[in-house]
C-alpha cells in the first residue's frame, strides 16, 4: 500500500513539474504487470525482475525489450513472436543456458541482440534464421566450447560480433563464410590454440580482429589471406614462440597495426629469441602497410639468459653471436677436413714409399734364371 501510495505522488509531482512528461511514464493497459512500458518510446523495461519466462503479453509496437538480470534458463520456441518492430533485444546476465529452435524467428527487424554474461554451451543450427537484419551480436562471457558451422548462417548484415571471454578451442573453417558485412570480430580470453586456413575465409570487409590472450601457438600461412581490409590485429598474451614471414606478408591490405607484446600485469607471448626471430621481425618492420605496434616490447622468453630482455635491444647482438658461432664451426669443420686431408696424403706416400722398398729388396734377393 506504501509503494502504491508513493508511485501515486510520484506521478502527481512529475505532472506538476512538466505535464508533459505524464504520458512517458504511464504504464501501458497492454504491457505485462512485472514490466515497466515508456509508450512515446515504444521501450518494454523488466530489468531484474527475477523472470523465468519471457513475459506474455508484451505490446506488438515495442522497440527496445530490456530483460537483463532475470533468471530465464532457456528461451523457447518463438518466444518473441508478435514482436515485429523490435529493434533492440537485451538478454544479458540472465542465467541463460539454452536456446530452442527458431527462439528469434519472428525478430526480422532485430538489429542488436545482447546475450552476454549468460551459461550458453553451443548455439543451435539454426539460431540466425530470421535474424537477417541484425548488425550487432554480443554472445561475450558465456560457456561457448565450439561453433556450428550454420549457426550464422544468415547473419549478411552483422557488423561486430562479439565472442570474447568464452570457451572455444577452434575455429572451424566455414563458421564465418557468407558474412561479408562484418568489421569488428572478438575472439580474446578464449582457448584457441591455432589459427588454421579457412578458419576465416569471406570476411573482405573484417577491420579489427581481436585474438589476444588466447594460447596461439601456429597461424598457418595463408590464414589471413582473405582479410583484405584488416586494420588492427591483437595477439598479445598467447603462445607464439616464433612467426613466420610469409603469414604477414599475405595480408594484402592497406595498413594493419599488428600487436604482440605484453600487456600491463599480463604475461605476454613467450617468444624464443634467436637469430631467425630476428630476420622475421626485419622484414616485417620494412614492409610499408605493415605496423608492429609495440615492436619495443616484445621481450624474450628463452634462451634463459635473455629472459625478459627487449628483442629490439639484442636482436643485432643475437645475429653477431650466431654468425661468429657459425663461422667458428664452419672453420672448424674445414680445418679439420684439410687435415684428414692431408693425413690421408701423407698415409698414402708413405704407404706407397713401403711398396717401392719391398719391390726393390725383393728384386735384389730374387735368384737370377
Amino acid at each position: 500500500m506504501c509503494h502504491l501510495l508513493a508511485s501515486l505522488l510520484l506521478l502527481v509531482l512529475a505532472f506538476v513539474l512538466n505535464p508533459l512528461l505524464l504520458p512517458s511514464v504511464v504504464c501501458s493497459r497492454l504491457c505485462p504487470r512485472h514490466c515497466l512500458c515508456y509508450e512515446n518510446t515504444d521501450l518494454v523495461d523488466c530489468r531484474d525482475r527475477g523472470l523465468e519466462h519471457v513475459p506474455r503479453g508484451l505490446p506488438h509496437g515495442t522497440w527496445l525489450l530490456e530483460l537483463r538480470g532475470n533468471n530465464l534458463s532457456e528461451i523457447c520456441t518463438r518466444a518473441f513472436a508478435g514482436l515485429w518492430s523490435l529493434r533492440v533485444l537485451v538478454l544479458a546476465n540472465s542465467h541463460i543456458r539454452t536456446l530452442q529452435p527458431q527462439a528469434f524467428f519472428s525478430l526480422s527487424y532485430l538489429e542488436k541482440l545482447d546475450l552476454s554474461d549468460n551459461r550458453l554451451t553451443s548455439l543451435p543450427a539454426d539460431f540466425s534464421v530470421g535474424l537477417s537484419a541484425l548488425r550487432v551480436l554480443r554472445l561475450e562471457h558465456n560457456n561457448l566450447d565450439h561453433l556450428s558451422a550454420f549457426s550464422f548462417e544468415y547473419l549478411d548484415n552483422v557488423e561486430k560480433m562479439d565472442l570474447s571471454h568464452n570457451h572455444l578451442v577452434s575455429v572451424s573453417p566455414g563458421v564465418f563464410r557468407g558474412l561479408s558485412r562484418l568489421r569488428q570480430l572478438y575472439l580474446q580470453n578464449n582457448r584457441l590454440s591455432v589459427m588454421h586456413q579457412g578458419s576465416l575465409d569471406m570476411l573482405p570487409g573484417l577491420e579489427v580482429l581481436q585474438l589476444s590472450h588466447n594460447n596461439i601457438s601456429l597461424i598457418d600461412t595463408k590464414a589471413l589471406t582473405p582479410l583484405y581490409n584488416l586494420a588492427v590485429l591483437d595477439l598479445e598474451g598467447n603462445n607464439l614462440r616464433h612467426l613466420k614471414f610469409k603469414t604477414f606478408l599475405n595480408l594484402h591490405t592497406t595498413a594493419t597495426h599488428i600487436q604482440l607484446a605484453v600487456v600491463v600485469s599480463s604475461p605476454g607471448n613467450p617468444w624464443t629469441c634467436d637469430c631467425e626471430l630476428h630476420r622475421v621481425f626485419s622484414k616485417i618492420l620494412h614492409v610499408r602497410h605493415l605496423h608492429i605496434d609495440d615492436y619495443r616490447n616484445v621481450t624474450c622468453h628463452q634462451p634463459p639468459q635473455l629472459a625478459g630482455a627487449s628483442l629490439a635491444w639484442v636482436d643485432s647482438k643475437l645475429c653477431i653471436a650466431e654468425t661468429a658461432t657459425v663461422l667458428v664451426i664452419t672453420v672448424t669443420v674445414l680445418v679439420t677436413v684439410v687435415a684428414a686431408v692431408v693425413m690421408a696424403e701423407r698415409n698414402r706416400k708413405r704407404n706407397r714409399g713401403k711398396n717401392w722398398d719391398t719391390e726393390s729388396q725383393n728384386q735384389t734377393h730374387s735368384p737370377p734364371s
